[in-house]
């Protein structure tokens, strides 16, 4: 080998050993970096008329483990969407109460069915009186509570909606636009690993929002489908579209117009758990506005119309009108089976028995549609009232299970179904979140292993002084042959 050719080859040598130094501190310096991807300097034999000529610098190969990362995405998404669910029934639970807790709808039911079975033993003691018309009071306060958290919980889920739709668009267009960039990158023969790396952390967190699958394309783009079969980005990016309500009562549906549903491309697009963007967090906030809570609510409904109807019955209260209302009002008017929904955050304590609002306190013991004082000591009535809410009733509504039911007993029936719910969330939440970490970590541990890098980086060094060594040998001959 001439000097010429031995001196090329060392200097080849060397710019390879330097250019892979980098590639490894990159290694090492970004090894818990998101979205980033292991690099390797790629090299090759360089002739000249079939006679070795040194090392060529093919480029920088960026490897991940496409398959893992498609399973990991799945997996976040699962764990995303199953929480909201878990939480949505944590909250509603929490806020119906134990039985036994202080300020409960069970409390509340016996503290009132108390205060009855009291003012019956002295139906002439008007603070007896009044303690069942405070303990009506709360009792419709509470589950007025109940029903305004579970709207609010509708709320949060509506504007959760609009911000995921809105990072969904946004991070879009940034794919996109990196798409375009890297597309650039590989038709110039340049190194696009640093926005692919970009590129992967903000499908990442479109991801958390819908479950995605990754389609590579010419040039080192990509394509972005969700399981479903939606097609957000394929060239250009597909917009979700969503308009966010200013409020939201009880009785507004996306079914009826008063919501919005989810578009994409301007076509309506189903967010039923197995629809084109199940399974993810964006799916699971519309399953709690548009399902989760409405069953609630629902439920909540069904008790207070029992309570009302039981005390409008004229086995609780003789003195009743055809079609007047009881103790318990539909937000002071009597109520109309028609106009269930929403019920339980509309109730009242007639005012013909409140003495604040021009009514007499008298009318819970003689009835409320007495028009007279009857006997003081006469407290049939108010045990009447107290025996109308122990009386086993079939609800008629709420979608509950065969059997009849006291007034407490149907409210331990609604705890129940929303304790049994929390329950199967938290199951379901418990499991997607293990799978999602268990994936996380065996993508890290194929990722960067900074032992095997700094390994590596001695070869590259024993590689460079090697190199440099030919060279000063080189010119120690030149110097010799020249004698300098």
């Amino acid at each position: 080998m001439s000097v010429s050719a031995s001196l090329s080859n060392a200097l080849s040598g060397l710019t390879a050993a330097a250019r892979a130094a980098e590639v490894v501190a990159s290694n090492v310096a970004n090894a818990r970096t998101e979205g980033y991807g292991r690099r390797e300097l790629m090299l090759s034999s360089r002739t000249v008329t079939s006679s070795g000529s040194g090392v060529r610098i093919d480029g920088v190969q960026r490897h991940v483990n496409d398959a893992l990362i498609a399973d990991r995405r799945i997996a976040a998404a699962s764990a995303g969407g199953a929480g909201l669910p878990a939480a949505f029934h944590s909250r509603i639970e929490a806020r119906i109460g134990a039985p036994d807790a202080p300020g409960s709808v069970g409390a509340r039911i016996a503290a009132f069915e108390a205060r009855l079975v009291e003012a019956a033993s002295r139906p002439d003691s008007e603070t007896r009186l009044r303690a069942v018309l405070d303990a009506a009071g709360s009792l419709a306060a509470t589950l007025g509570d109940v029903s305004r958290e579970v709207q609010a919980a509708r709320m949060e889920a509506e504007g959760a909606i609009a911000r995921d739709v809105a990072l969904v668009n946004d991070t879009l267009a940034q794919v996109a636009a990196l798409n375009a960039q890297i597309r650039g990158l590989v038709a110039g023969e340049r190194d696009p690993s640093a926005l692919m790396d970009q590129r992967q952390a903000l499908v990442d967190r479109i991801a958390e929002v819908v479950p995605l699958r990754e389609v590579a394309r010419d040039h080192g783009q990509v394509a972005l489908f969700t399981p479903g079969g939606a097609i957000l980005l394929d060239g250009t990016a597909a917009p979700l579209g969503f308009a966010r309500a200013g409020a939201i009562t009880a009785d507004m549906t996306a079914g009826s117009g008063g919501l919005s549903g989810l578009t994409l491309n301007g076509q309506p697009l189903s967010t039923a758990g197995h629809g084109p963007v199940g399974g993810g967090r964006l799916a699971a906030a519309f399953a709690v506005r548009d399902r989760l809570a409405p069953e609630a609510q629902e439920r909540l409904d069904a008790l207070a119309r029992d309570l009302v109807e039981r005390l409008a019955d004229p086995a609780a209260d003789p003195s009743l009108a055809p079609g007047a209302a009881g103790l318990f009002t539909d937000a002071g008017a009597a109520f109309d089976p028609a106009a269930e929904v929403g019920l339980a955050g509309r109730l009242r304590v007639n005012a013909l028995a409140d003495p604040a609002r021009g009514g007499a306190i008298w009318r819970l013991r003689d009835g409320l549609g007495a028009a007279a004082p009857g006997p003081a000591g006469d407290g049939a009535g108010l045990a009447r009232l107290a025996a109308a809410l122990d009386t086993p009733r079939s609800p008629v509504s709420g979608g509950f299970l065969g059997g009849a039911h006291s007034l407490a007993g149907l409210a331990g029936e609604v705890l129940s179904l929303v304790a049994g719910s929390r329950l199967s969330a938290e199951a379901e939440a418990s499991f997607t979140a293990a799978r999602a970490e268990a994936l996380a970590v065996l993508e890290a541990e194929g990722g960067v292993d900074t032992d095997q890098e700094l390994q590596l980086l001695i070869m590259i060094e024993k590689t460079y002084a090697a190199n440099a060594r030919v060279i000063r040998t080189v010119d120690e001959m030149l110097s010799t042959l020249l004698g300098i």
